[in-house]
């Protein structure tokens, strides 16, 4: 009895350090610095504490063409059935997880007859109720919940960014398929003026007027345009295409109401650049991967805790009550009841090891969430900054090659009618329409750029989402708000 003491103290002392607790402390979210404001620049794009609603953004571009595809591919994209799919298993580990808190209620029943030997056959007949509990005292059940409520919100919000980066990619696309258009129909009208001059060339040469020179130039020159075609009608089909595979359809086979609409000749969809910024920091809160990162850390610190509380005892309360008799009739008489209830503890005394391990392979994971955030904060004021230089240097580049546009039309129709009164040489209306072609088709590049840099600008600031939640297509997770 003299040793007995000190050895049970010993042992308690034991325990009880191996169920320090190793969970970290603090804050779950890093440290970031963000800037005060954005780098934007003077004019209409300007911060204030309202920034500009951008719940529907596309709509700003006032195009049905392209509403309509944006509403098809959030409803019918791949790439959001996915996400949703992966939403639904979110939602169901969680459902598992917390189905651990409570009790479980079995039921059994059974008829059994056995013979030993010459004796006779004896029968048995059972029937009963079991029930265990497993009481969460130190919370590792309650923290594994916790982890997957904040994988559930990830999935929701990983829907969101899915849906959010889709509307962005339809729009850019869309707004290709128009600039392809408006270059094709440029090309196209400027070999008809060639094509013209071409023939008053060849009228020339045949009046002693001009030299072959002249007409070899103005084949030369027409040709080299007629070449452009082709790839421009290529890139028209491969765009028409890639609309098709992002509102789940297969190539070629886009409805036919829109397909007449996105075959017909249509200007580049244009938005207003009236745009007030919202500051850094609200911009992060709303951006559905910034959120996801979020609720990525949240998931991995009660994972460490739900590792840490495995090195704590466990406890398991069970019990059943039943009935079992030799016959079917003496199996309601009260002799036949049988119950039983058991209460048990498991403590975990030597593992090498192996759950301090885990305890330290969650918090690896826990670090490796709170650098996946901040990579994702600094993309996420990356992405703003960007799009917001490029938007300003393209509004720049765009008024001076509309002016520029304007001029090389007006040489070009000056050098064409001094050419027919036979004033000026053939190479100077080879250069006008050289330069004519060359301005006009950077102008609806321009615009295009202009165009997808501000689709990216309304991504980056957070695309429309908002965290409503609607129902799609049985899913019921934040989404785009309508």
């Amino acid at each position: 009895m003299r040793l007995a003491h000190p050895v049970l103290a010993l042992t308690a002392a034991l325990l009880l350090s191996a169920c320090a607790s190793l969970s970290p402390s603090g804050t779950s979210l890093p440290e970031t610095p963000l800037p005060a404001n954005w780098s934007a620049p003077d004019g209409p794009l300007t911060q204030g504490a309202s920034p500009t609603v951008l719940a529907q953004w596309w709509q700003r571009f006032d195009d049905p063409a392209l509403t309509a595809l944006v509403t098809q591919a959030l409803q019918a994209n791949t790439s959001v059935r996915g996400a949703q799919a992966a939403l639904l298993q979110a939602r169901a580990q969680r459902d598992v997880q917390a189905a651990a808190l409570g009790p479980s209620l079995g039921a059994s029943g059974s008829a059994q007859r056995s013979r030993t030997g010459d004796a006779g056959a004896t029968n048995r007949f059972q029937a009963g109720f079991d029930a265990s509990w497993e009481p969460d005292v130190f919370g590792g059940t309650q923290s594994g919940v916790n982890a997957s409520e904040a994988d559930t919100r990830a999935a929701e919000t990983s829907l969101a960014d899915v849906q959010v980066s889709l509307a962005a990619e339809v729009a850019v696309t869309y707004i290709e398929l128009r600039s392809l258009q408006t270059r094709l129909a440029i090309a196209r009208s400027n070999l008809a003026a060639q094509t013209e001059t071409l023939q008053i060339t060849r009228w020339r040469v045949q009046a002693g007027l001009a030299s072959s020179l002249d007409l070899e130039q103005a084949v030369a020159a027409s040709e080299q345009t007629a070449a452009q075609l082709p790839s421009l009608q290529t890139g028209v089909a491969q765009a028409l295409s890639g609309l098709a595979v992002l509102t789940g359809q297969a190539p070629g086979m886009l409805e036919a109401t829109l397909q007449a609409g996105l075959t017909a000749l249509a200007p580049i969809p244009q938005a207003p650049a009236t745009l007030a910024l919202a500051f850094p920091a609200d911009t992060l809160r709303q951006r559905p991967d910034v959120r996801t990162a979020e609720h990525r850390i949240s998931a991995a610190l009660a994972r460490v805790s739900q590792a840490d509380a495995a090195r704590y005892p466990s406890f398991r309360l069970g019990g059943s009550l039943g009935l079992s008799a030799l016959t079917l009739g003496t199996l309601s008489n009260g002799a036949s009841v049988v119950s039983s209830l058991l209460a048990s503890v498991s403590v975990p005394l030597l593992d090498g090891g192996a759950a301090v391990a885990r305890v330290r392979a969650q918090e690896a994971a826990l670090k490796q969430a709170r650098a996946s955030y901040q990579g994702t904060v600094l993309a996420a004021l990356k992405d703003v900054e960007d799009a917001l230089v490029s938007l300003q240097g393209n509004q720049e580049r765009l008024v001076r090659l509309q002016a520029a546009s304007a001029a090389a039309a007006n040489a070009e129709l000056l050098a064409r009618q001094r050419y027919e009164s036979g004033l000026i040489d053939f190479r100077a209306v080879l250069d006008t329409q050289r330069t004519l072609l060359s301005t006009q088709d950077s102008v609806a590049t321009t615009q295009a750029n202009l165009s997808a840099d501000l689709v990216r600008l309304y991504k980056s600031l957070g695309g429309g989402w908002t965290p409503e939640t609607v129902d799609t297509g049985g899913v019921t997770a934040p989404a785009i708000s309508r």
